[in-house]
């Protein structure tokens, strides 16, 4: 795929994700750099995906995301061209071999996945229903912070996050369908935990 075409399938930003992870740490601006400065859905897509593989479990590293996944998905909203994020952001780093092991643990789930997807329910995915999606995915990412201290909780978000921006990238609605399920079921995890 060319450096500059937008990834198109969870296996095309696993392929950048890997080409950032080329030297010894990988750094929020390589992973830019290497998805797009104007790939809002791959780099929020990127984000989620990271964070369902065991990389959660690194203290700091969900709230890192969520602060991502917060400040990108409303330049989203506001319908910016270019992502800007905060210098100490774009600094944050994370060992490259921790990312390779997370990318090489997604590859087929993702690989999966990418097979199953197809345009469908595309009234989930288009028109007001889009901003919508990038909301939600606002919402569940701000909760991160205050959740980090539980397993696996955050996983389940990232999950969530990453099914519903994977269903907009692919205008596959079933996709977003189930990540609102996963939101529905994420949501009463909490509540029953509170």
């Amino acid at each position: 795929m060319p450096a500059d075409a937008e990834p198109k399938t969870l296996s095309d930003v696993l392929d950048r994700i890997d080409a950032a992870a080329a030297g010894g740490c990988v750094s929020v601006g390589d992973l830019l750099d290497e998805l797009g400065e104007r790939s809002i859905t791959p780099v929020l897509l990127a984000i989620s995906v990271l964070l369902i593989s065991p990389l959660s479990g690194i203290p700091g590293v969900p709230t890192v995301s969520a602060a991502l996944i917060v400040l990108i998905g409303a330049q989203g909203l506001m319908r910016r061209r270019h992502l800007w994020l905060p210098e100490v952001l774009m600094r944050r780093e994370i060992a490259a071999a921790r990312i390779e092991k997370g990318v090489a643990w997604l590859r087929r789930p993702c690989a999966w996945i990418d097979r199953h997807a197809r345009p469908r329910l595309c009234a989930l995915t288009a028109g007001p229903m889009r901003p919508l999606a990038v909301l939600i995915c606002l919402l569940i990412a701000s909760s991160w912070p205050l959740l980090e201290i539980l397993p696996m909780v955050t996983s389940l978000g990232a999950t969530a996050i990453a099914l519903i921006v994977f269903g907009l990238l692919t205008r596959d609605g079933l996709f977003a369908l189930l990540g609102y399920g996963a939101v529905a079921g994420l949501a009463a995890l909490i509540w029953w935990l509170a």
